[in-house]
């Protein structure tokens, strides 16, 4: 293993600003985890993306429920939070919970509860934006012009530090107009992330309702141990699923994988148009296009600077 690797990848366009910024941790020997957690906090603080912490987009009954986890590669420690509310960075308050032996995966208002006694920053996580997005949905519903599903990315992130430890973690508000209390396979361990420092990590973005019939990250993981590289391990745990899904199951939502191993190699699958971001020792942070290639591959492309331009208009346009 050479001991100077180090490396971060994570899901969609929306991480990009947090993959430089733990990059810089990385190259300055930071650690795995406090990489990951400041990376994951940079999108969770960004009203713009509705999706993920502050802005995220609410339940049918107008409030914002996140879902968050946090693992440490090197002792397998998790910490996960579901439903909690009220709380700007989840990833935080699931990175406190995997320090516990017992009682590290709360929910609901147990979940709450525990941010507002161990000192987390409180916030109204419901933006004008967003409810003004909400209160165009229940209208549109009422006309029944369209199904309430629409909106759902997690940003999941695994990290490596130089010294060889491994994390990884993810945060989402989940499905835009969920049913409260819904809860998806981004705090699921080994559906929604999972890491290894012996060997790598893997984080999943999509519907979680289908994701987690897979349990993806662990199966990418458990390949990469087998001795596939991260791309290997992504393309065959990804694409014979979402078949074998689809002919079992008959139908197969949104999956979109990442996987690092412990030498900074990263690997994607995907099923839609997914974008990513990674930085790694020999990698300046950039971002990247993937879909579904011929025979079960992916297609991994640069994204242009008119993609980029749209899709900052895109999330910034008013709420009409």
């Amino acid at each position: 293993m050479n001991e100077t690797a180090w490396g971060v990848i994570a899901t969609w366009r929306m991480a990009h600003d947090g993959v430089k910024k733990a990059s810089q941790l990385l190259q300055a020997n930071g650690t795995a985890g406090d990489a990951v957690e400041a990376l994951i906090k940079t999108v969770e603080a960004y009203p713009y993306y509705k999706s993920v912490g502050y802005g995220g987009l609410p339940n049918e009954n107008g409030e914002v429920e996140m879902d968050a986890a946090f693992m440490d590669g090197d002792t397998l420690a998790q910490g996960a939070v579901a439903g909690i509310h009220e709380v700007l960075h989840a990833v935080s308050v699931a990175r406190a919970l995997s320090h516990d032996h017992y009682n590290s995966f709360l929910v609901g208002q147990g979940a709450t509860q525990y941010a507002q006694l161990n000192g987390f920053e409180m916030r109204n996580m419901l933006t004008d934006r967003a409810k003004k997005r909400w209160e165009k949905r229940r209208a549109e519903l009422a006309d029944a012009k369209i199904k309430p599903y629409d909106g759902h990315d997690t940003v999941g992130a695994i990290t490596l530090a130089p010294t060889g430890s491994m994390a990884a973690a993810t945060s989402t508000s989940g499905l835009f107009m969920k049913r409260p209390g819904r809860v998806g396979d981004s705090p699921l361990s080994g559906s929604g992330f999972y890491v290894d420092s012996d060997i790598g990590g893997a984080a999943a973005t999509g519907l979680g309702e289908d994701i987690m019939k897979g349990c993806l990250s662990y199966e990418i993981v458990r390949r990469m141990g087998e001795g596939r590289t991260p791309q290997e391990a992504c393309d065959e745990a990804v694409y014979p699923f979402i078949e074998k899904l689809k002919r079992r199951y008959g139908k197969a939502g949104e999956f979109s994988l990442i996987a690092l191993d412990r030498a900074g190699n990263w690997g994607v699958a995907t099923n839609v148009e997914f974008t990513f971001s990674v930085a790694t020792a020999s990698q300046k942070p950039v971002i990247l296009m993937a879909n579904p290639g011929p025979n079960q591959t992916t297609t991994i492309t640069p994204v242009t600077q008119a993609w980029l331009d749209a899709y900052e208009k895109r999330i910034k346009a008013p709420i009409k």
